[in-house]
């Protein structure tokens, strides 16, 4: 039964920005023109045809203009799978496209092509034939061949030279709508929330179920979803961006270099976002690629929370839940701190209570502890049980601040950080999640050795002596005397010089004084 949820959706797509998609058979070079115009790899670029599948939006600054570019994934003429779905997907940006960037090759013209003229000929108002890989300038001519077409702006370029790029930009300022483009609409604060795990664990269908739209293609097919997709919704009156990720397999498993580059690219999302779901397959239980996920993610701080996905399809005894959760807390030792909710995203089977869940791990990675709270707990800690004795002596805890939030980062201060226990460490995060109120998010703790106060003996320069330096500063205007002047040429010698100077004229003023008393 599919739960109902006081979501609202937010369209995926900026629309309050003048839109621009690129569209084209697979390879080619959208995603190449893509990267070229935003000035940053975004997208994945790789000779191998349908790289790209879900749409990529991306924030473009035109001149001084702010628009939303779109690269899509490429048209096929296949009538049903994977290849369908994407060609529908691509299809459907056309019509709230303001600019279309209609991308051909300049030294073949195929069947998809051709199919792909039909569908976008009712928005030729709109359109820009964008004619690839001119990188030769014997193929200059051929890109007079392409108005044939029937489109008003036909622009040669080469997407991966930077060739007629500048052209084409002039070509795309001449059509847009500056009304829209005068203010930059400011982009709201939200919870960034990372889907990961393994392939086909229902990442897209949790990402399409909490956006309201198929964000994500979703299919049986292993690896489908290989660039990081971003969608927002709002829960409960608080604004979500969600980061649906590539599947992250085995090493041996990542044959293709376009899944290297999407395992990479969902590695460096954990950085970008604030909570982590590790998705689950119930069915399937766990790999050793979702430890290493975990301890990625503990490694970087953030916020996680363990969802087990398709408890719908589970057929077993009703414990069997319960054994699967003692299995995954057995298996996951670090992250015994991490809030465990199973889910079935299919169905909408508690997903309310999994974004309840994220709310309130984001709650505790944004708190700050007052340092005296700090400290007052840490008395209390230290005297139910004492760090351990070494053979050097006594280990002590002298006072702790909390230096940082989203990390939960604490410093703690000792007498000698050498040799301290990792034990007394660890017990030391168990308390501070126990009684500080972070329960579930990782706590990284950082010793100091506190520097030991002057010897109560030493009682520093004589009074001579400081008459002495004081003279030395004034004649040779230097802050630090023994810094400022060793450090030039000839330094010790002038050092030298200088001292025995300032003690006669110490000496001489000593005399000036008694002679005066007398």
């Amino acid at each position: 039964m599919m739960e109902k949820l006081d979501i609202r959706n937010k369209a995926d797509i900026d629309t309050d920005l003048p839109l621009i998609s690129i569209v084209g058979r697979p390879n080619v070079g959208k995603s190449t023109l893509f990267n070229r115009l935003i000035g940053k790899r975004r997208a994945i670029t790789d000779p191998t045809p349908g790289v790209t599948r879900d749409p990529i939006p991306e924030r473009w600054l035109l001149g001084n203009h702010p628009v939303t570019l779109v690269d899509t994934g490429g048209v096929k003429l296949d009538k049903e799978g994977l290849d369908f779905a994407v060609t529908e997907k691509s299809l459907s940006i056309l019509a709230m496209s303001d600019i279309i960037l209609f991308m051909m090759d300049c030294m073949e013209i195929t069947a998809e092509d051709m199919m792909l003229l039909e569908e976008v000929r009712p928005y030729t108002d709109k359109v820009i034939l964008v004619v690839n890989k001119v990188d030769d300038p014997k193929r200059d001519d051929l890109v007079w061949n392409y108005f044939s077409y029937g489109y008003q702006r036909v622009v040669g370029i080469s997407a991966a030279h930077g060739l007629g790029i500048e052209e084409l930009e002039d070509t795309i300022l001449g059509m847009l709508n500056m009304e829209r483009t005068e203010e930059i609409p400011e982009e709201p604060d939200s919870i960034k929330l990372a889907i990961m795990g393994k392939p086909n664990t229902g990442k897209s269908t949790l990402t399409n179920l909490l956006t309201g739209r198929d964000v994500s293609i979703v299919s049986d097919i292993a690896g489908t979803t290989r660039d990081v997709m971003k969608a927002t919704f709002v829960y409960k009156g608080t604004d979500y961006t969600v980061l649906d990720t590539a599947g992250i397999r085995r090493k041996s498993k990542v044959e293709e270099d376009v899944e290297y580059y999407s395992v990479n690219r969902a590695i460096k999302t954990i950085d970008e976002a604030d909570v982590v779901l590790l998705m689950i397959d119930v069915n399937e239980g766990l790999a050793e690629q979702d430890k290493k996920i975990a301890q990625l993610i503990v490694r970087r701080g953030k916020g996680v929370v363990l969802c087990l996905n398709k408890i719908d399809m589970l057929k077993g005894p009703e414990n069997q839940l319960e054994a699967i959760k003692d299995r995954v807390r057995f298996l996951f030792p670090v992250l015994s701190f991490a809030p465990l909710v199973p889910i079935s995203a299919l169905e909408g089977m508690e997903v309310g209570k999994l974004l309840d869940v994220v709310w309130a791990v984001y709650r505790q990675l944004e708190k700050r502890i007052d340092t005296s709270l700090v400290n007052e707990a840490m008395k209390r800690w230290t005297t139910d049980q004492e760090p351990p004795r070494s053979a050097t002596g006594y280990f002590k805890v002298l006072y702790g601040t909390q230096v940082s939030a989203n990390p939960v980062r604490f410093l703690f201060f000792v007498n000698k950080v050498h040799g301290f226990p990792e034990t007394y460490i660890s017990y030391m995060k168990n308390c501070i999640r126990r009684d500080l109120g972070f329960s579930y998010v990782p706590v990284e703790i950082s010793l100091r050795e506190r520097k030991r106060n002057p010897s109560l003996n030493d009682k520093g320069p004589s009074k001579e002596e400081a008459e002495i330096q004081k003279v030395i500063r004034r004649n040779t205007k230097e802050k630090n005397v023994k810094k400022g002047i060793s450090r030039k040429p000839g330094g010790k010698a002038r050092m030298g010089k200088e001292t025995e100077r300032a003690k006669t004229i110490v000496r001489n003023s000593k005399q000036k004084k008694r002679a005066k008393g007398k």
